[in-house]
């Protein structure tokens, strides 16, 4: 596979955050990982996901949507990691950046987000509905986005491991306040990290499948 891989510093403000922006040959979409709860670009689960995207086709952007700085104050308070607001408003701006870069510019853009970052992804995607056509959260707290659940367009995909009972629940709260097309997927035996075997395959290839019909397929029928 030919794959263009580069390291993109994003200014925010007076700081800039970073992340890994990876093209497959002749994408013509584009997935946007939003990571919490002390994750960062790095997380071997989300970079296993991104192999399995770029493997189909799908461009990605690993970021850390908190500067430096802020990551240390959220390592020391794990505070700013259920910042939803902060995290979208930063989601908003990675998005808008690559809708204004020759090279991303015309990609369908989706987003995956994992555990607040899925709210973020959420209150994104409701904010400004016109920005994203596909949403996938893993273990995600999609109950976070409050109001703005109502609020997506985007069709939604929600995967929980069956074991992460309390995380469950609040899904299947956050699914009954959806408006969009969505589906919650229930990994059986799988916990919060999906560490068990097979559990994480299983997301990966959701998501692949969730994103080539929302982002590829929908857009061939379409054109």
């Amino acid at each position: 596979m030919n794959l263009n891989s580069r390291l993109i510093y994003l200014p925010v403000g007076r700081a800039e955050i970073q992340g890994d922006l990876r093209m497959p040959e002749k994408s013509t979409s584009i997935v946007v990982f939003a990571h919490g709860s002390g994750s960062s670009r790095h997380s071997p689960r989300n970079k296993y996901v991104a192999d399995v995207l770029n493997e189909a086709g799908i461009a990605t952007f690993l970021i850390d949507l908190l500067t430096p700085d802020e990551e240390l104050i959220d390592f020391q308070t794990a505070r700013l990691r259920f910042d939803i607001d902060l995290l979208a408003d930063r989601l908003i701006t990675v998005t808008h950046w690559l809708r204004g870069q020759p090279t991303t510019e015309k990609l369908h853009p989706g987003y995956f987000g994992a555990s607040t970052g899925a709210a973020a992804a959420l209150v994104a995607g409701g904010r400004e509905p016109q920005f994203v056509e596909a949403i996938v959260s893993r273990g995600g707290r999609p109950d976070l986005a409050g109001p703005w659940l109502k609020k997506v367009q985007a069709p939604t995909l929600l995967i929980v491991g069956g074991a992460d009972k309390v995380v469950t629940e609040l899904n299947y709260q956050a699914s009954a306040e959806l408006r969009t097309e969505h589906r919650l997927e229930i990994i059986p035996n799988a916990g919060h990290l999906f560490e068990e075997p097979g559990a994480l395959e299983q997301v990966a290839a959701l998501a692949r499948d969730w994103f080539e019909e929302h982002l590829i397929l929908s857009n061939r029928r379409a054109a």
